[in-house]
């Protein structure tokens, strides 16, 4: 037991709390948290909170985000009034990350406004993980740690690359997520291939334009931060198969996979998709049985633990990291 750490959760990802939960070896906060019949969202925290070091676990991801980042900011606002010593808005995926900048007339950014907006409702802290954009860490007016899992990622494809070192490519299908691959790259001692992408319109949909590096005849692992609808990596899976690379591996930290994009994807004939359960898999995804999912829990829950006790956080981004749980399912 940690004296004075608790962890409490809203509705978008309860599981992920339970697993931290049980990583630290406490019990989950006791809290009501659900809707009148207006649609209006309540919240009840339902023991003494005063002076505790209070952890809110919410991934602000759907079936209605707006009910997630809602939850979120109403339990912040519950707890500051209950007088807890310090508040962590813990997000293991962070929505409206793709409005970071005005790229367009008359556009806001949203992912800025809700960075305020944690603030003004109550947050001393912010706990994250790979942020689509780098940028948006500085969007926040309070401070925060955004961990990474690019080290499960690498110990995830390790064992393919020792077999073939010379005969497997690290291919990023949006230059956004260049730095980050870059250190898979370096860390796997494989080469990293560029797709260059376009967006059209705001559907969403984009378009591989260009290929930097060589594929042909090699195995692929492509890499994103997080896949939606799936069109990205269907387009770069398109252009690698046209270039004669042998088996494609798929790998997001988020598999947020609206409507049928897994199907689509496995579809595709990929060999399989490596995530997390920073974002809950959707059962439809789950039955394809070519998805392998990573926990990030005992993370979270580590740096947590960190974070309660005064120490560095900053030791779990390098390699090799700590030796933690991988496999989910």
């Amino acid at each position: 037991m940690f004296r004075g750490l608790s962890v409490y959760t809203g509705n978008a990802h309860p599981r992920f709390a339970k697993d931290i939960c049980s990583y630290l070896d406490i019990p989950i906060g006791d809290a009501d948290v659900f809707k009148f019949a207006n649609d209006e969202i309540f919240v009840q925290i339902k023991e003494n909170a005063r002076e505790h070091d209070v952890f809110v676990v919410q991934s602000l991801v759907g079936p209605s985000v707006s009910d997630a980042i809602m939850e979120l900011l109403i339990m912040l606002d519950a707890f500051k009034r209950a007088s807890a010593g310090r508040i962590t808005a813990v997000m293991p995926y962070y929505a409206y990350g793709r409005s970071d900048k005005k790229d367009q007339p008359r556009v806001p950014i949203t992912a800025r406004l809700l960075a305020d907006l944690i603030g003004v409702a109550g947050a001393d802290r912010f706990l994250t993980m790979d942020m689509h954009q780098m940028q948006i860490q500085g969007f926040f007016s309070i401070p925060g740690d955004e961990l990474s899992a690019r080290n499960l990622l690498v110990e995830a494809f390790r064992e393919i690359v020792e077999k073939d070192p010379d005969g497997v490519v690290l291919v990023v299908p949006d230059l956004g997520y260049a730095n980050v691959a870059r250190r898979i790259a370096e860390a796997l001692e494989i080469p990293l291939v560029f797709m260059q992408k376009t967006h059209r319109d705001n559907s969403g949909r984009s378009e591989v334009v260009a290929v930097i590096g060589d594929i042909e005849r090699k195995r692929a692992i492509v890499i994103d931060d997080e896949i939606l609808t799936g069109t990205t990596i269907l387009n770069t899976v398109r252009i690698l198969k046209e270039r004669g690379v042998k088996e494609i591996y798929v790998a997001c930290t988020h598999a947020l996979l609206a409507g049928d994009a897994a199907e689509r994807l496995v579809a595709s004939g990929i060999v399989k998709l490596v995530t997390t359960d920073a974002v809950p898999l959707r059962p439809s995804a789950a039955a394809t049985g070519k998805i392998e999912v990573l926990t990030v829990a005992p993370l979270f829950a580590e740096a947590i633990r960190r974070i309660h006790e005064g120490e560095s956080v900053g030791v779990l981004f390098h390699p090799p990291g700590l030796q933690l749980p991988l496999q989910v399912n």
